[in-house]
């Protein structure tokens, strides 16, 4: 397992399971009247860039340890830099194998106001998926494949919040 918690974050990239409820309620701060949790997690197909994969038994999850944390912080970096008035902010991901139902991911950010909440908890697990070195690789009835919907490693600076992309 791999942790860095400060006061006002929280990473990890571990085997062990997620606890969402630990991570809301370390979210939680007096100054902070929002809390917004996203928890991916595995289903039972896979359908991304056209692709679809039915009968997923379970996700295996691979990173480059050495990088996933600092690329975190690069993510957290860039979300204060957008949402100035944020406080906590939690990134966990899982590696291993996961099964059915499990949490992958988990993002929790908390705010003053909910609509910050919202936007850059959604730009936080964009920003995951396009800029921490971390694959998955997907089991199904037929075979075996890693993921679909891989791409290069972005910056987080480069990501799209999700009021950017629906403005153009």
């Amino acid at each position: 397992m791999t942790w860095e918690r400060t006061n006002d974050h929280w990473f990890a990239l571990t085997p062990d399971p997620l606890s969402i409820a630990e991570a809301y309620e370390w979210a939680v701060q007096p100054q902070c009247g929002a809390v917004v949790v996203f928890s991916g997690t595995v289903r039972d197909h896979a359908e991304e860039a056209g692709v679809r994969r039915d009968g997923v038994t379970h996700l295996v999850y691979e990173a480059y340890d050495e990088q996933v944390l600092v690329r975190f912080a690069s993510i957290v970096d860039e979300m204060r830099a957008r949402w100035s008035d944020l406080g906590r902010v939690v990134l966990w991901h899982r590696v291993g194998r996961l099964e059915l139902e499990e949490s992958s991911v988990v993002v929790a950010v908390s705010s003053p106001h909910r609509p910050d909440a919202f936007t850059a908890a959604r730009f936080a697990i964009d920003a995951v998926k396009s800029s921490a070195p971390i694959w998955k690789l997907e089991e199904w009835s037929d075979g075996r494949d890693w993921g679909t919907g891989a791409t290069s490693i972005t910056d987080a600076s480069r990501v799209e919040s999700a009021d950017e992309a629906s403005s153009r």
